[in-house]
């Protein structure tokens, strides 16, 4: 008693490649989402990185006692940072920031400094 193996090979071949398949498009999407999100990262850390040291700048103006000028723009590598400042009080200064970066993210940020102390007391930001 022999076996028929006829049409054993086509339906093999078919699965084994339906196989690879869906094996090579899950890895793709996984590389695919992990570029993603390193791009996404890479543009926080440059946000976050621009605001500290705007802000650091502006704090160190503060505490050399220099005057801060209403307006301003401060250029980095890769994009720039535009404040406005507005005293609302005689204790308070508010600065408006702007980054804008070349890669077209916004990002909006009010500093609130407290003259007397030379310190900032409140951070608020807007997205």
């Amino acid at each position: 008693m022999r076996k028929n193996k006829n049409g054993f090979t086509y339906p093999l071949t078919l699965m084994v490649l339906l196989l690879f398949l869906t094996f090579f498009t899950v890895k793709a999407e996984k590389l695919l989402g992990e570029r993603r999100l390193t791009r996404e990262t890479t543009i926080i850390l440059q946000e976050e990185y621009y605001i500290h040291t705007s802000v650091t700048k502006i704090v160190k103006m503060y505490q050399l006692g220099t005057p801060i000028p209403a307006k301003g723009i401060m250029m980095y590598a890769k994009g720039t940072m535009e404040y406005q400042s507005e005293k609302p009080n005689e204790t308070v200064q508010k600065i408006n920031f702007t980054l804008r970066l070349f890669s077209g993210e916004t990002f909006l940020g009010i500093g609130y400094f407290d003259v007397s102390s030379k310190r900032i007391v409140k951070w608020v930001e807007k997205k």
